[in-house]
């Protein structure tokens, strides 16, 4: 039974290890991407997006959180962003939009 459990804590290590990884090499895509400055890159960009949301998901439940949880604390996160009129909000209003989004989900 011992061995199991060893087996499992092991696989889990290697799992996180992995896709630690792979959110690097994401963020290195997209760094790559925007380096570049090629005009026609939206869909790369929305692979190298989705895939670093994808992998901080699933790395945050390889670390024993819930799904549930990193969404309540993103939108916490958004709300407190608004209230204190952060740049990105003050200058382009994008907190508010993707708080709206997150509540149409």
């Amino acid at each position: 039974m011992d061995q199991r459990r060893d087996m499992d804590i092991i696989k889990n290590l290697k799992t996180i290890e992995w896709l630690k990884s792979e959110m690097l090499t994401s963020l290195a895509s997209l760094y790559e991407l925007l380096l570049k400055g090629e005009e026609d890159i939206k869909e790369d960009l929305e692979e190298c997006i989705s895939d670093i949301i994808l992998y901080s998901y699933l790395l945050g439940r390889r670390l024993g959180l819930d799904y549930e949880d990193i969404d309540a604390k993103l939108k916490n996160k958004v709300k407190i962003n608004i209230l204190e009129n952060h740049k990105i909000e003050k200058w382009y209003g994008d907190l508010t939009q993707l708080m709206e989004f997150i509540r149409s989900r």
